[in-house]
């Protein structure tokens, strides 16, 4: 697969330095938004495999009389050599969950449109590239598959799936349809596949005339929570969509299905089979919960190093309420000689990416974040969560979603987690209570100037 892209991304100057065991991150030049479309590229960069998931998968036929088939290896889909090769080269070995139900349809002839729920780490970018590549003529040098992305990152992000599956398929060829990558007038494209955000994709079909989309097969539109969420991104893409031919195969791919994403879906999407994950339930059956009486602080932070003394943790996160906190927090750890970990909201996508990356290799031990950084981390060896402030929303209200996804990463896959709550005022003792009401579950205290105790909580 080879890219004919002049536009490169650019990245603001950025400096990674270790120092005093505490790994930071200047940025310059950059304010970031915590968006839908910042939280679903930092999804995409921590994940370089599929997450084993549990979610049952649920199928809605267009045609409830035709066979439903689902697939436990790639082979049974008839692929292209090259294609086949590209798929287990980029270390899919059989189909995930979602890839056994959407590649049959995707890939049935006549093509079938399809809706899909499905979260980051599924397996489905790899599901509808692959459809994408196997419906496209080698033969024609025009475009043939059109990918609509919210974001220039998120568009890239796909690219460099298109040009793994495509290695050893080089006579497809591959062009971004973004900001930067401006073309001749006139230019005919001789690529099959285009990627892009709606805005450029939408000129190239309309007022370049880059793009005849009479002969476009393929049509994807990834991330439509995303997409939606975007002034002007929904009518750009409905535009588009309504310029292609009636047998054009149109494929819709959302994290989520709020009422105004599935009103979006069915326009965008004619006579849907539709696949949803039905949620798995978070639970906190698994996990040991505890509070500890502190009256400032910095008795908070002697707490944790009583625990951390008494106790073997693979590795912890601690969440704060401010970057202030965390960042006074995470010097303190880091003079005590842990190796430490800090997730600030300044910091850009990508290098929230590489900490979260280093965390994981266990290169740091703890991580120290504010909440807004957090979402979407797994890490498997994530034994004990502490929060440092317990989570409240905007008007001082206990967080309880919150809390259940900050501490429910430590009993996932089965395993046995330690949830340890800070308490420092009689505020914060009212959030723990209410919090222990709304899940019907006794978080017990602790008393963490008794080693005896603490080292009882590990067993």
């Amino acid at each position: 697969m080879e890219q004919d892209c002049e536009a490169t991304q650019t990245l603001a100057q950025t400096h990674t330095h270790t120092h005093d065991n505490i790994l930071t991150i200047h940025t310059h030049g950059f304010s970031t938004i915590y968006d839908k479309a910042a939280q679903s590229l930092l999804n995409k960069l921590i994940r370089s495999n599929l997450v084993n998931t549990t979610n049952q998968v649920e199928v809605l036929q267009r045609d409830p009389n035709s066979p439903l088939y689902s697939v436990k290896s790639f082979e049974e889909l008839r692929l292209k050599p090259q294609l086949l090769q590209g798929v287990y080269a980029m270390g899919f070995n059989r189909p995930s969950k979602i890839q056994e139900n959407a590649l049959p349809m995707m890939l049935a002839e006549p093509p079938q449109n399809l809706i899909a729920q499905s979260q980051s780490g599924t397996g489905k970018t790899a599901a509808f590239v692959l459809a994408m590549l196997s419906h496209v003529d080698p033969n024609n040098k025009f475009p043939q598959a059109l990918c609509v992305s919210p974001t220039y990152e998120l568009a890239l992000q796909t690219g460099k799936v298109i040009e793994q599956m495509g290695k050893h398929y080089s006579e497809v060829k591959l062009v971004y349809a973004i900001r930067g990558n401006k073309l001749q007038r006139g230019t005919q494209l001789q690529e099959q596949v285009v990627i892009g955000t709606p805005g450029t994709m939408l000129d190239w079909c309309l007022k370049f005339k880059f793009i005849d989309p009479k002969k476009i097969k393929v049509f994807v539109l990834d991330e439509a929570d995303v997409m939606i969420a975007t002034q002007g991104h929904q009518d750009q893409s409905i535009r588009i969509q309504r310029m292609l031919p009636k047998q054009c195969q149109m494929l819709l791919f959302s994290a989520t299905f709020e009422e105004t994403v599935w009103n979006f879906a069915q326009r965008i999407v004619p006579d849907p089979n539709i696949i949803k994950l039905k949620r798995e339930e978070e639970t906190l059956d698994t996990i040991k919960q505890y509070y500890v009486l502190c009256n400032s602080k910095e008795e908070k932070f002697m707490a944790l190093c009583n625990i951390y003394g008494a106790i073997t943790i693979a590795q912890a996160m601690i969440f704060c309420h401010t970057r202030k906190t965390a960042g006074w927090l995470a010097g303190e750890l880091s003079r005590e000689g842990h190796q430490v970990a800090l997730l600030s909201g300044e910091m850009q996508v990508e290098q929230r990416a590489a900490v979260i990356d280093r965390f994981r290799d266990g290169k740091e031990k703890v991580l120290v974040t504010t909440n807004v950084c957090a979402r979407g981390i797994d890490v498997e060896q994530v034994s004990v969560v502490i929060n440092f402030d317990l989570p409240v929303d905007r008007d001082g209200n206990p967080d309880n979603e919150t809390y259940l996804h900050r501490i429910g990463r430590t009993g996932r896959f089965g395993k046995r987690g330690l949830a340890i709550n800070m308490v420092d005022s009689r505020f914060s003792m009212n959030v723990l209570n209410k919090i222990q009401d709304h899940f019907n579950k006794k978080i017990e205290k602790l008393d963490t100037d008794d080693l005896d105790e603490i080292e009882k909580i590990a067993g």
